[in-house]
């Protein structure tokens, strides 16, 4: 198969902007990993007019899809989760051209997953829990069970993801596989709700207290990038102050939720100042002592 694609990667390959090519193979039937192509190239480029670009390919009755994308988008990937799958590319695929290690050195980084990048995802994946675990108990409160439900999956998903980076992991498409192996209360957690003989109303009462206690738990190593953040400075922050912050951008679309849930659990304090309005106070935000 390789012989077919390389004259389509070696092209690549002797531009001096090209870092490496990684290709992946089909190894089942149904492969959500490789799109159900039977090939995919990734190509990584320094720089180029277009950030990404896809092309698709037909050979000797199989499929390829070439994915030519640029190192900064890539580590964008990488650092917010803003396409796994080019992840789990770089972490299975096969280096097919390695300018200066660079996908050697790619691939060891993968593995150490830094802690300063740990916690920028960590604190991405807790938006989304925070902000899904409020939604469900609020359909529940509504009577919505079923819509209540299906938040409830999505809950334990984004915990899922969470107990995976908090052991040095990047969450992979199987994140439940990867769960069992390393935090057996999450995926017990999962497990109970979605084997539970309970009616539905009950088994969801019984998932937002189980659930309630191990956010909770988790709330404060979960947020340590945005708490660090805050801590640069002894004044109490404006959430217009936080918001225009580029590192918290990843997960601005949820700090609204984020903020609301540690106010509630008391790991922020809010703040009153005075504003030109007779008795309206800007509210701002500082960190517990």
């Amino acid at each position: 198969m390789e012989d077919f694609l390389r004259p389509i990667y070696q092209e690549y390959a002797s531009n001096p902007d090209t870092l490496g090519v990684l290709l992946l193979e089909k190894t089942k039937p149904t492969s959500p990993l490789t799109d159900n192509f039977d090939v995919i190239l990734l190509i990584i480029v320094k720089e180029s007019t277009q950030s990404w670009k896809v092309k698709h390919y037909e050979f000797d009755e199989k499929t390829a899809a070439l994915h030519i994308v640029t190192e900064n988008l890539l580590m964008q990937w990488i650092d917010t989760s803003g396409y796994r799958r080019a992840v789990e590319w770089i972490i299975y695929g096969k280096a097919i051209f390695d300018r200066n290690e660079y996908i050697r050195g790619l691939k060891d980084q993968l593995r150490d997953f830094p802690t300063g990048k740990r916690d920028l995802r960590k604190a991405i994946e807790f938006g989304k829990l925070i902000k899904s675990y409020s939604e469900a108990k609020e359909l529940y409160e509504s009577d919505e069970y079923k819509d209540a439900n299906s938040k409830i999956l999505y809950s334990l998903h984004y915990l899922a993801r969470l107990a995976v980076i908090e052991k040095g992991y990047y969450p992979e498409v199987t994140v439940w596989s990867q769960v069992k192996q390393i935090d057996l209360e999450v995926y017990k957690l999962y497990e109970e709700f979605i084997e539970s003989d309970e009616e539905m109303e009950k088994r969801i009462q019984l998932m937002i207290i189980a659930m309630d206690f191990v956010i909770r738990s988790r709330a404060r190593v979960s947020v340590r990038h945005l708490l660090e953040i805050m801590s640069t400075k002894e004044a109490a922050w404006s959430y217009a102050e936080l918001k225009s912050m580029p590192v918290i951008a990843p997960y601005t679309l949820d700090l609204t939720a984020i903020i609301s849930y540690l106010v509630e659990k008391e790991i922020l304090l809010t703040v009153r100042q005075e504003s030109k309005g007779a008795g309206l106070y800007h509210r701002k935000y500082i960190v517990a002592g």
